[in-house]
């Protein structure tokens, strides 16, 4: 066997040579950090369902925001729990929301980061759902493309650089960005969750956010999970509306659908390794089932081959902070 001509391995004889030859990279810039913000000040309370994530207030998210970019991490994602919801969500548009104070105070501190708003009612409304209810509860799409416009204006006028629309209504990119583009803020991005299956995999940020739809599910508006072609449909939508950015969630479960959304478009892609992938490592990694590091660098790393141009994912600030991005 000694006059093997191709001989695969001469290109991973030696670390160097391997960092040489590596397809993908992970540099913290390629990370997105979430946060959880929530009213009061001074608070950081740890989330019992995400292991090493936070409730914070908008002080101790703008001081937390200050340890994310000097760690290198250029952005962060910022989810709101108010004091107050309703059947309509109306606390996703007011001036004094936890996300858009967070915004501001954020802002103040670290200009240079990116600041993402996620604009969805979810976690506003009493009843748990991305948008307002019919009397035969449903979902009336046009009726909360309003709010949702509302929402974003207000996020952009708190300084948010990005808003990202999660909640999975047709047409609310066009409207989003004509809202935005009425006010003046034809410089605020938006990232879209375009493509946003209903997923088993939530049920952690669910608890965090306290967003669980108290009836029924979100089978309606988010995507079924065994299709794979309407992924593209979705995005391509959200490209014809005006999406600056496309979002793929959850993540690993959904790798053949990122890489084909990026193999359709020249915009920027990322994935969400969402709150359920999250936890299955931390619980695997708890009970000395799985190398720690190495499990979540390598679900990583599969995102990045895939596609993403950047991931949102909840160890954004530990690994960039570690040093395990390279």
């Amino acid at each position: 066997m000694a006059d093997l001509i191709y001989r695969p391995r001469r290109t991973r004889r030696s670390e160097a040579m391997r960092d040489l030859v590596a397809q993908a990279q992970l540099a913290p810039r390629n990370l997105v950090q979430p946060l959880f913000v929530v009213p009061g000040a001074g608070v950081k309370q740890p989330i019992e369902a995400l292991t090493g994530q936070f409730h914070l207030s908008p002080d101790t998210a703008a001081q937390m925001a200050k340890e994310i970019r000097a760690a290198g991490v250029p952005a962060v994602l910022l989810f709101g729990l108010p004091p107050h919801k309703d059947a309509v969500g109306s606390y996703a548009a007011r001036a004094d929301a936890p996300v858009q104070e967070a915004v501001r105070r954020i802002k103040d501190a670290v200009p240079e980061l990116v600041v993402i708003c996620d604009l969805c009612l979810c976690e506003y409304t009493d009843h748990g759902h991305c948008g307002v209810l019919r009397e035969d509860g449903g979902v009336d799409n046009d009726a909360t493309l309003p709010l949702l416009m509302q929402a974003a204006v207000s996020q952009a006028e708190a300084g948010a650089d990005v808003v990202a629309p999660s909640d999975m209504m047709d047409g609310r990119v066009g409207a989003l960005r004509r809202a935005l583009d009425e006010t003046g803020f034809h410089e605020t991005a938006i990232l879209s969750y375009a493509v946003k299956y209903r997923s088993a995999f939530y049920g952690p940020f669910r608890e965090a956010a306290g967003s669980a739809p108290k009836e029924g599910d979100r089978s309606t508006y988010q995507m079924d999970f065994r299709n794979g072609r309407e992924a593209l449909r979705e995005a391509r939508l959200d490209v014809a509306e005006g999406a600056d950015m496309l979002l793929v969630k959850p993540g690993l479960p959904y790798l053949d659908v990122l890489q084909s959304v990026r193999a359709a478009t020249e915009l920027p892609v990322g994935a969400y390794h969402v709150s359920g992938e999250y936890a299955m490592l931390e619980a695997a990694a708890g009970r000395g089932l799985i190398d720690r590091d190495m499990a979540v660098t390598e679900s990583l790393y599969a995102m990045r081959r895939a596609g993403a141009d950047f991931i949102v994912t909840y160890y954004a600030l530990e690994w960039a902070q570690r040093g395990l991005c390279r």
